[in-house]
C-alpha cells in the first residue's frame, strides 16, 4: 500500500471503507507531513486537535454503521480566505492578524458535513492578490518542486498564487485536497506551477459566504486535488445553492464525479488563435499542441476559434478587480476588528492603521481601484472596462455556440524564482494573461497537469467551458490526464518519476 500521504481523495477513501487504516491514522499521518515541511510556509495555521477529534468522529460513524459524507474522515487543508468558527482567519494580512470569526464559511461548513477533517488554514497572497504566494504578511511559500532545503547556492521558486499555500500543500503530500479561491487565476496558476489539479467553477456555483472578500464579482471558491476525480468529488461536496449569498446560482449541482469519467468522444474543443501569444514559450506552445493530439486521438474534434477582445482582458482586469478592492477593504479601517493604530485623531487613526495593516501589493491595488472610481476619470476607465468585460463574455458565447470546450496553456511559463519579478508589477501580472479572460466571463476553467518543462518543473493545460458545465470540464480535464499519465512527484520529496506526459 502506498504511503497515506501519496493518496488521492478517492484512494483514500476506500482505503477506509475497506478498513485498511482508520481516519485518525490518515489524520496523523498528515499532521506528521505538516509537522516536518513547516519550511515551506504552506500554513499560517496548524489545527492537528481539531484535524484528530473530526477523524475520530468519522470512524465512530464508520463503525457505528452511520451513513458517511462523500469526505467522512479525509484531511483538508483551507485557503486562509475562508471564515472558520473559532479559528483565526487572517487572508495572509497583518491587519486581519488575530481575527477569529464567530462564523462559519459555507464553502467550509459543507466540506466538514461532508465529513472532511481541517488540518489548517494555508497561506496565501495578501487578501488574494498576487500570483506568486509573496505578497502575504507572514512570509513567502516555497514550491515543493524547488531546491531540496538546505541546499545553498540555489533559489527557492516560487508555488503560483495566490493559493499558493494550498498548492504547495497537496504537492508535498500534507493534504489529500485544498480550497482555493480563482479571482483572475489564482486556483489555476499554482496548480499549474505545483503539478495538481485545480478548478475555478462558473460564478455562483460555490457560495461566497464567509469568503474574505477581493473582487466580489469575480471571486469563486474551488477544489484543488492531485486528479480530476478528487475535484470532482470535492467540488460536489463544496457547491451548492446558498441563500446568504445574493450571487450564488439557485441551479442544482449534477454528479460531477460520473462525468470526470465520461469519455470525451464526439466532444469539439476549440483553440483559441489569439492565446499564441508573441514570444510565448516553445515548451508551452509544444505542450499545448500535444494536449490537441492527446483530445483527437480519445475521438475529440479540434477546431480553431475566436475569441478577439481577450487581447484587453489584461487591462479590463486591473481595472475592475482593484476597483472592486478598494471598496471591499474599506471596511478595514481599526475601528470594529483587527489591528489598530492609534492616531491623534479619527482620520489619523485610519490612515495609520491602514498604513500598517496592508502591503505594499494591497496598497497599489487600492489606489489603482481608488484612482479609476474617481470623478472625472470613471468613465474614461471603470465603466468603459466593463464593456470591455461584456465584450469578452460575448465572444466566448459566440465561441461556445460551435465548441463544447476550450483548451488553452494555464500559464505562460513553469514556476519563477521568489524575488525575480517583484520590482516589476507588470510582468507579474502579465502570469495571468491565459486566466484571466475566463474569470472575467465568470466561466468554469481547470488546469490539469500534462508535462515537465525541459528544467524539470510542471506545466499545466487549461480547459474552459461553458457557464455551469464544470461536467464538460471534467470530462476534457480528465481526457487530458489520462493521456499524459502525469505522476512525477516533487524532487526534494523523493525520487523523480517519469510520467508519460514529461518531456
Amino acid at each position: 500500500m502506498s504511503a497515506l500521504t501519496d493518496l488521492g481523495i478517492a484512494e483514500a477513501a476506500a482505503g477506509l471503507a475497506k478498513r485498511d487504516f482508520s481516519a485518525v491514522e490518515l489524520a496523523r499521518a498528515h499532521i506528521a507531513a505538516v509537522a516536518g515541511a513547516r519550511a515551506l510556509n504552506a500554513f499560517i495555521v496548524e489545527t492537528p486537535d481539531a484535524a484528530l477529534a473530526a477523524a475520530a468522529e468519522s470512524d465512530k460513524r464508520r463503525q457505528d454503521g452511520r451513513s458517511l459524507g462523500v469526505l467522512d474522515g479525509i484531511p483538508l487543508a483551507i485557503k486562509d480566505l475562508f471564515c472558520t468558527e473559532g479559528v483565526q482567519t487572517t487572508a495572509g494580512s497583518r491587519i486581519l492578524k488575530g481575527f477569529v470569526p464567530a462564523y462559519e464559511s459555507t464553502v467550509t461548513r459543507n466540506l466538514k458535513r461532508a465529513g472532511a477533517a481541517m488540518i489548517g488554514k494555508t497561506n496565501l497572497d495578501e487578501f488574494a492578490m498576487g500570483s506568486s504566494n509573496i505578497t502575504s504578511a507572514f512570509g513567502p511559500v516555497k514550491n515543493p518542486w524547488g531546491p531540496p532545503l538546505g541546499r545553498a547556492g540555489n533559489k527557492e521558486l516560487v508555488p503560483g498564487g495566490s493559493s499558493g499555500g494550498s498548492a504547495a500543500a497537496i504537492a508535498a503530500g500534507l493534504a489529500l485536497g485544498a480550497t482555493g479561491t480563482d479571482t483572475g487565476g489564482s486556483i489555476r496558476q499554482p496548480a499549474s506551477f505545483c503539478g495538481i489539479v485545480g478548478l475555478k467553477p462558473t460564478y455562483g456555483r460555490c457560495s461566497r459566504f464567509g469568503i474574505v472578500a477581493f473582487a466580489s464579482s469575480l471571486d469563486q471558491a474551488g477544489p484543488m486535488t492531485r486528479n480530476v476525480k478528487d475535484a470532482a468529488l470535492m467540488l460536489g461536496a463544496m457547491a451548492g445553492h446558498d441563500p446568504r449569498d445574493s450571487t450564488s446560482a439557485p441551479i442544482p449541482c449534477p454528479d460531477f464525479a460520473r462525468a470526470a469519467i465520461a469519455p470525451v468522444k464526439g466532444l469539439r474543443v476549440g483553440i483559441p488563435k489569439e492565446y499564441r501569444i508573441e514570444g510565448m514559450s516553445s515548451e508551452i506552445d509544444a505542450l499545448w499542441r500535444k494536449g490537441e493530439q492527446w483530445l483527437r486521438e480519445q475521438g475529440a474534434e479540434v477546431v480553431e476559434v475566436s475569441l478577439p477582445h481577450t487581447r484587453y482582458a489584461l487591462p479590463t482586469y486591473y481595472i475592475v478587480a482593484p476597483a472592486e478592492a478598494s471598496s471591499n477593504l474599506a471596511r478595514y479601517d481599526g475601528v470594529r476588528f483587527g489591528l489598530r493604530v492609534p492616531g491623534e485623531t479619527l482620520d489619523d487613526m485610519y490612515m495609520n492603521t491602514r498604513a500598517a495593516g496592508f502591503g505594499p501589493e494591497v496598497r497599489r491595488r487600492i489606489l489603482i481601484g481608488t484612482y479609476v472610481l474617481s470623478a472625472g476619470y470613471y468613465d474614461a476607465y471603470y465603466l468603459k472596462a466593463q464593456k470591455v468585460r461584456a465584450l469578452i463574455a460575448r465572444d466566448f458565447r459566440d465561441a461556445f455556440a460551435t465548441v463544447d470546450a476550450i483548451l488553452a496553456p494555464t500559464a505562460p511559463s513553469p514556476a519563477f524564482a521568489i524575488g525575480e519579478k517583484t520590482e516589476d508589477p507588470i510582468a507579474m501580472y502579465l502570469n495571468d494573461v491565459f486566466t484571466v479572460p475566463a474569470s472575467l466571463a465568470g466561466l468554469p476553467a481547470m488546469s490539469v497537469p500534462a508535462g515537465l518543462s525541459a528544467g524539470g518543473l510542471p506545466l499545466g493545460l487549461q480547459i474552459i467551458g461553458r457557464a455551469f458545465d464544470e461536467e464538460t470540464v471534467l470530462r476534457a480535464g480528465a481526457a487530458i490526464e489520462r493521456a499524459a499519465g502525469f505522476d512525477t512527484r516533487p524532487s526534494r520529496l523523493v525520487p523523480a518519476k517519469a510520467g508519460k506526459g514529461d518531456r
